[in-house]
């Protein structure tokens, strides 16, 4: 297991920056995980939220109940800004609708659980659950055919923005369970990474933001 980093630590939180490959909590295939190293080192710490076990990047543990009922509040009231990025197939280019100022666009594309195929989720316009996520395109890269793009998730549905890229013709290269086959294998692993978290302090009420870059390597 790679070394625990901790991106910052005070009496009422802990934040980390989680590699991929590593699940956030113990799971049926392995009690491997972030919640159980970073207990060793933090008593104390309680889970508030998690990323995918091939998403990497930025995620905050309370700690004790009292912390974490406040972070659980932040979150379920969509008062913490997430932003994330990723490599997807296909050139974004210029938007045909930009949703605001700079780029930004909007998929708004509810999303429920394929039953027969779980743990897989899909779009479903008629029972699906609202789902929106904000994007932009930074950059692409012609040689590679792929681009790279910010992401804000407004909701936070279970592989939401994998879902969403799929969606709308950009799948995440190195996503083996959404992107087609040569798309899967266009990397070692998952391109998604949670580079920005920020939000009020459970305990000052400050507002806090934290920074992670990815660590994609070769890819623009």
């Amino acid at each position: 297991m790679k070394p625990l980093e901790v991106v910052y630590a005070d009496d009422a939180l802990v934040v980390l920056n989680k590699p991929s490959g590593l699940l956030a909590v113990p799971g049926k295939i392995s009690n491997e995980c972030l919640s159980l190293q970073v207990q060793q080192q933090f008593a104390d710490a309680l889970i508030v939220h998690r990323l995918d076990m091939a998403t990497s990047g930025l995620m905050v543990m309370a700690r004790g109940i009292a912390m974490q009922r406040a972070l659980n509040q932040s979150f379920s009231e969509r008062r913490v800004h997430k932003r994330y990025v990723a490599i997807v197939q296909g050139p974004c280019g210029t938007p045909t609708h930009v949703e605001a100022e700079n780029g930004w666009q909007l998929i708004d594309l509810p999303i429920i659980v394929d039953w027969p195929n779980r743990p897989l989720r899909k779009i479903d316009l008629q029972s699906g659950k609202p789902s929106q996520t904000r994007w932009r395109s930074v950059h692409y890269d012609a040689q590679h055919n792929t681009s790279r793009l910010e992401l804000e998730p407004v909701t936070g549905r279970s592989h939401q923005l994998r879902v969403h890229l799929q969606a709308i013709g950009h799948p995440i290269l190195g996503d083996t369970l959404y992107a087609p086959a040569e798309v899967a294998a266009a990397s070692e692993r998952l391109l998604l990474h949670a580079t920005t978290l920020a939000f009020a302090h459970p305990q000052t009420h400050a507002w806090v933001s934290f920074h992670a870059p990815d660590a994609f390597g070769a890819w623009p």
